[in-house]
């Protein structure tokens, strides 16, 4: 069993920065993929960002590419998640995942532990 934590969302206006964070517990936390996905009101939830258990290899929505960047620090068992030029069409609760797996997959079916969310809320 993993618990996964989030933390770092708010508000903030379009064109800033947040870094959400991600504790894991539980199971060895370097055996797991992790990934970043978002879920707006009405919207499907949507793979954001990936980092196989390795931490070497990273996979990235086009919608967010060049702006978020996604590591690990395997000594505080924590992902993070940095979001930089925010703009509106990110707002969306951001949920952190683990998968059972050395590759980090795009479809949160493929993913088998989640946190609980985290609101990110980007200003006009």
């Amino acid at each position: 069993q993993v618990q996964l934590v989030e933390s770092g969302g708010g508000l903030v206006q379009a064109g800033g920065s947040l870094r959400l964070s991600c504790a894991a517990s539980g199971r060895t936390f370097s055996s797991y993929a992790m990934g970043w996905f978002r879920q707006a009101p009405g919207k499907e939830r949507e793979f954001v960002a990936g980092i196989s258990a390795s931490s070497t290899t990273t996979n990235y929505a086009d919608s967010v590419k060049g702006r978020f960047t996604i590591s690990e620090d395997n000594a505080k068992n924590t992902v993070y998640l940095q979001m930089n030029s925010l703009k509106p069409d990110d707002t969306a609760v951001y949920y952190c995942a683990a998968r059972l797996s050395y590759w980090p997959g795009v479809r949160a079916r493929e993913y088998d532990y989640w946190g609980q969310g985290t609101q990110v809320t980007v200003s006009s």
